[in-house]
Formats: C-alpha cells, structure tokens, sequence
C-alpha cells in the first residue's frame, strides 16, 4: 500500500473512533481561511499529510491533486505549462492547501470577468474523492466534463467548509493563462463606476477583472495582445505598468490592499450588479462588475442583511471580531431542510466541522 493509502486509512480510522464518541473534529488543510465562516470547533484534524498531483494531462486541461497540495505548489506547476486556476483563488497565507481553496469556495477578481466569464470554484471541479463521516471513501464525477455521474456531488464541495466530509483528492479544469494582460485605470464616482462597468460588461471585450474604490475604477483587460490592443483604444483610461497591474490585482486577491486593514466589521455582499450604491457602511470597495461589494461597517447584523435583501441579494460576515451573528445569510426553512438531510447522509453523528456553514448543523 502506498503512503497516501497509509493516510487515507489513518484518517478513515480516526473518524469512524470520533462518530462513535461523538467527538467533533476540527477538518484543517494550512489554517489559512479558519477565521472564515463561523468559528471552528472540535479536536485539530490535519489533511496536510495528503500531498501531491495524482495527474497532469496539460493538453487535456485537466490536474488531479490531493487535497492536502500546497496551492502554490498547483500554481507552480500549472505556471510551467502556461496554464492556471480560472477562478484565480485567494490564498490567505503561504499554508493554503486545495482542499481548503475548494472547502472555502473563494474565487478572486477573475471569477466574474466579463467576455470570458470564468466562473467560480464550484465551476471548475470536475471530481472529487472524500471520507465522509463513516470514514468511507466515496467518489464523485469524473476528469472530463462530459462525465456527468455524481458531477453535483463534487461541486456541493465547492464552499461546504468541511461539513459534509474530508476532501481527499480533486479533479479542475484549467485553462490556458493569457498572453497579455493590463490594467486601465479611471476616475469615476461610485454611481458611475457601477453604470460603466455594466455597460461595458455587455460588451464583447477582454475584461477580466474590475474593482472600484475611494473614486477610482481599475479594468484588467486580458487576452491576445490584438483584442487588449483593441479594448484600449476603445476604453481609454490610464493605463498601469505591467509589475504595478499584477501586484494590485493580487493585493486585491489577498486582501492586503489598505481597504482591508483595520477592526471594523468586514461584509462580503453579493448584489445583482445593476443595483445601486449600498450607501451604508464606513467604505465600500467594488469587485466583479458590481455583484461583489466589499462594506466596512458596524452596523448590526440584522440591518446589513436587512438593506442587502431588499436590493435581491445576501450578505456574508466575512470577517469580525464577533461573529455571533453568524457569518452567513440564514437559510430559509426549505433550503435548511434540505442542507441538514445532505449533512446527515454524509455524516450521521455530525462530527465533522459542526457549526461552521450553520449553528444547526
């Protein structure tokens, strides 16, 4: 047996000893992502010992990886063959690992990118293997698109936080990296910086990225050097060296930009992009052509959610001090009924990660 057999057994064993204790486990890759979502509880669950590619088909555009692969080591070797992650994923510290990056669910500034529409985590897992909460191993979907059995399943582990079981190993598809990348730079208000990147937006031009903060609206633009060349002369704006582009856009990426710094309450709202300035908050920034709104604010929680749900759309407490409030948007009682079937057929005694997605389970 080899040594990934070895873990995946080690694991198995020690989950099936915690279900019949009831002893909840903390599931940890690096720890990079565990101030998001609602606190983590239970005994310290390593997947670190799970590393490495599985296998690399470049010209298929397809990676399989164990979950426990440093995400810089994926990057690395997606970077040698021109190709990357899509939905350009935050890492949050130099321990992220896959399995965190697809437990978490979290896509950077390319994840709504308009002309290319990347798309996000949940769009680009094509299968996954994962012990659940009886410590069996179980497989979902497959290495190419047209395999459809299980595919649901794989991308319900797209943002599940660990709740439904310990991811093993994942299969993504990649894509190629563009060959010319740059950024246009211009001086808008907020009313009108969200008017333009949705026009624009409908367009057919190589916008991959767009964020708007303190007056200013950034566009990545992304492709083969004709159609960057075309989009800048129909854009204009100002346009930012390439060391000065790449570095904002993974500052934005990592929340490292001055926007984020700071005790305040942290919202990540999710809007229809047309709706208009929150107009709450101590600052906004603006991702994804306006369906992403970043809110610093100490309002409470119920008036956040409140102000956000008449605009269609949910808030996320992304990250606090205090999250007693819970970080996410409650469920109705519908969708609640349906998350704890899904949590109690995956893990029965309810081990695993409890109360990280929801207090009810």
């Amino acid at each position: 047996m080899n040594d990934a057999g070895a873990v995946v057994d080690e694991l198995a064993e020690r989950i099936r000893a915690a279900a019949a204790a009831r002893t909840p486990l903390e599931i940890r890759g690096g720890g990079t992502k565990a101030f998001y979502g609602n606190p983590p509880a239970g005994e310290p669950f390593p997947t670190t010992g799970l590393a490495g590619a599985v296998a690399y088909e470049p010209s298929e555009l397809v990676v399989t990886v164990r979950a426990g692969t440093p995400l810089a080591e994926l990057e690395a070797l997606l970077a040698s063959r021109d190709q990357m992650l899509a939905f350009e994923p935050p890492h949050f510290g130099a321990g992220a690992t896959v399995g965190g990056c697809v437990a978490a669910g979290l896509a950077g500034p390319r994840r709504a990118s308009a002309g290319f529409a990347y798309g996000g985590v949940r769009d680009f897992v094509l299968g996954a293997k994962l012990l659940d909460g009886r410590g069996r191993t179980l497989s979902f979907g497959g290495t190419v698109m047209k395999n459809v059995a299980g595919y649901d399943v794989s991308r319900a582990l797209a943002g599940s936080l660990g709740v439904l079981g310990v991811i093993l190993e994942v299969s993504l598809k990649v894509l190629p990296r563009p060959p010319v990348e740059t950024t246009l730079v211009f001086e808008f208000d907020e009313a009108t910086a969200l008017a333009r990147a949705c026009a624009w937006g409908a367009r057919p031009l190589p916008i991959s990225a767009t964020a708007w903060h303190d007056g200013c609206l950034r566009l990545r633009l992304s492709g083969a050097p004709a159609a960057v060349g075309a989009a800048r002369r129909v854009l204009g704006g100002e346009a930012i060296s390439t060391p000065a582009d790449a570095s904002y856009w993974r500052q934005l990426r990592e929340q490292q930009l001055p926007f984020f710094a700071g005790a305040t309450a942290l919202w990540r709202v999710a809007v229809p992009p047309t709706a208009p300035p929150l107009e709450f908050g101590d600052a906004t920034l603006i991702e994804w052509g306006g369906a992403q709104r970043w809110v610093r604010t100490a309002a409470p929680a119920e008036r956040v959610r409140e102000r956000v749900a008449r605009l269609g759309g949910h808030a996320t407490l992304f990250r606090a001090q205090d999250r007693s409030s819970g970080a996410f948007t409650p469920l109705a009682p519908a969708l609640l009924a349906i998350h704890r079937r899904l949590k109690a057929e995956f893990d029965p005694a309810g081990v695993l990660n409890p109360g990280r997605l929801y207090a009810e389970f």
